[in-house]
């Protein structure tokens, strides 16, 4: 089991990348995570959802994403509350007090899960949440030591020197757990290191010497990282530094608007990968630029109170300003429904009951149920033909006259989405368009004449694995990390 530190510490990367090593050793892996807290998600084979940072490890594996990897997921609505997703299945809404209270009934479930896996796999890469340390929240745990003391899992820490204070980081943490915790831990890592790794030397040995823990290595930078999906909110930080086009002579540049609950942005992640586009974060405050090609609104967890936010910045405003000198703007899920002329919440699923007048540029109008769509779809650009595939995760339904306008055509005979009547505003429920290479290069061509399409984003992911796995080799002592499974 990898545990951090902290939050952004690596380890999602790190149990990716451990994943994809332990494969190429030619170990069937499989991926864990007993409880995330994320609002990117992701479609499983059997019909659930489960964090988008086990699909990736599950992809690194080269196995299927299944609700068992991640048996517990919490989905933050508001400051104080949250979607529970049980089993891949929503069981309700809980707030931060109320659901300290019954993380014990949902231990036994996340052990059944742990126990499936174990037995289909050699090796199970088990990630935890957030820090072991946070000893506040200690009563309870299933996702650190919690779980790893009812599992018998041995854990190795993970430091993220790039945020400064490692040593007092991973020595902290030793000061603060419970013997047996300590017992526990078999190793630690320093993760995220730039620069001569050499001149860090001593302090490992201080570390080692002030824990008792031996040293797993040190990990130094990754930047190929940027090309991997991103897991949560943790990750936008650094969103604005990993685009490619900033440097390219006349960039496609396209905003995404970083709203309060902004999920499952990774569907921005293969633009990003192209070498001409240029994605700009727009943080609250921050006017939306006259030189933007495309305003992407991506997915929303609380769809209603997004919306307003987005009032609040004027940045309806900016968008029709944008629409007036020519720009595109696509709406993802909860985007497209914003794009509509309202969105009402009869029954409170996503907080208070009530409605909100959408920015009116698609004649359609949305109302939320607590029906939860899941769904792996494949279809067609309506207008082009081009391919797509993706997967459907929305509660609600939007109709309305733009809706004979669809933007795709799904395999199934269903039609999704909408487009305005000059084609400049398109919305789509479909998650993972921009993933369809042609499609994606497609829609890019519009925008600039002549255009040299890029490299496919899934063997560039598929890339990034294998050299982050490499990568890991040549850091860390794999042979240690293997030498502690305890065989069954």
């Amino acid at each position: 089991m990898i545990q951090g530190t902290g939050s952004d510490a690596g380890k999602s990367l790190l149990v990716a990348g451990l994943c994809r090593a332990f494969k190429k050793r030619g170990l069937k892996v499989l991926p864990f995570k007993p409880q995330n807290m994320s609002n990117n998600a992701a479609v499983t084979i059997d019909g659930g959802e489960i964090g988008r940072a086990q699909a990736l490890q599950a992809l690194a594996c080269g196995a299927d994403p299944i609700v068992d990897m991640n048996p517990v997921l919490l989905k933050p609505q508001s400051d104080t509350g949250a979607q529970l997703v049980v089993g891949g299945k929503v069981r309700g809404t809980v707030k931060p007090k109320d659901f300290r209270t019954f993380k014990d009934t949902l231990l036994p479930e996340v052990l059944a899960a742990f126990e499936r896996l174990k037995s289909q796999c050699d090796v199970v890469v088990v990630e935890g949440a957030g820090s072991p340390s946070e000893i506040n929240l200690r009563a309870g745990d299933i996702a650190n030591m919690g779980f790893a003391l009812a599992a018998n899992v041995p854990v190795v820490l993970a430091g993220d020197v790039e945020k400064g204070g490692v040593i007092a980081q991973i020595v902290g943490t030793h000061a603060v757990l419970m013997p047996s915790e300590q017992a526990l831990i078999k190793g630690f890592i320093v993760n995220k290191f730039r620069g001569d790794a050499s001149l860090f030397d001593s302090a490992m040995t201080d570390i080692e010497a002030r824990t008792g823990w031996p040293t797993l290595g040190l990990v130094t930078w990754f930047e190929d990282a940027r090309k991997l999906p991103k897991e949560d909110s943790a990750s936008l930080a650094g969103w604005a530094q990993s685009g490619q086009g900033a440097d390219h002579q006349n960039p496609i540049r396209i905003a995404v608007l970083k709203l309060p609950r902004l999920s499952n942005f990774d569907d921005i992640d293969p633009l990003m990968n192209e070498p001409d586009v240029e994605v700009i974060l727009l943080e609250p405050g921050e006017a939306l630029p006259g030189n933007i090609d495309v305003v992407i609104l991506a997915g929303s967890k609380s769809v209603i109170a997004d919306l307003r936010v987005l009032k609040d910045q004027d940045w309806d405003v900016d968008i029709k300003a944008h629409l007036n000198r020519g720009g595109l703007v696509v709406g993802l899920c909860g985007g497209y429904q914003m794009l509509g002329q309202r969105i009402s919440d009869p029954d409170g699923v996503e907080g208070d009951v009530g409605e909100e007048l959408g920015l009116g540029l698609l004649d359609i109008e949305t109302v939320l149920t607590d029906d939860k769509t899941l769904e792996h779809v494949t279809g067609v650009e309506a207008n082009t033909r081009l391919e797509i595939s993706g997967y459907e995760m929305h509660l609600g339904l939007s109709e309305g006259p733009a809706r004979h306008r669809p933007w795709v055509h799904l395999s199934d005979g269903r039609e999704d989405g909408a487009l305005s009547a000059n084609g400049h505003v398109m919305g789509s429920y479909v998650h993972g368009l921009f993933a369809a290479d042609e499609f994606r290069h497609g829609f890019l061509s519009r925008l600039r004449d002549g255009r040299v399409q890029g490299a496919s984003y899934a063997a560039s992911v598929e890339a990034a694995l294998d050299d982050l796995a490499d990568h890991l080799e040549s850091c860390l002592d794999l042979d240690a990390l293997l030498a502690m499974i305890q065989p069954e």
